[in-house]
């Protein structure tokens, strides 16, 4: 008798043990599918950023290219108007 309650029980905890080893793979893919989800999310955060920064250095770029190109307008102009006041005294 003692046999047969003893067989029942190992039974039936290895019944509970397959559905706990059942739900841990279960909780594991989910746990894989989100690690997947969130590594996209951030390679995808990261490009974005790499094309901003790519894209703020070229109007940085420009911008001083700008400004070399009016500082050198500026350096004419003034070498031309010192060249007219001299030229009149």
């Amino acid at each position: 008798m003692e046999e047969i309650v003893d067989v029942s029980y190992l039974r039936r905890r290895i019944r509970e043990l397959e559905e706990k080893v059942e739900q841990l793979r279960l909780s594991r893919r989910v746990l894989m599918n989100l690690i997947e989800k969130i590594e996209k999310d951030k390679t995808g955060f990261f490009s974005r950023l790499e094309k901003e920064n790519h894209k703020l250095h070229q109007e940085n770029y420009r911008y001083a290219q700008r400004l070399l190109r009016k500082n050198r307008q500026i350096v004419e102009l003034e070498s031309k108007l010192e060249d007219v006041t001299t030229g009149s005294t």
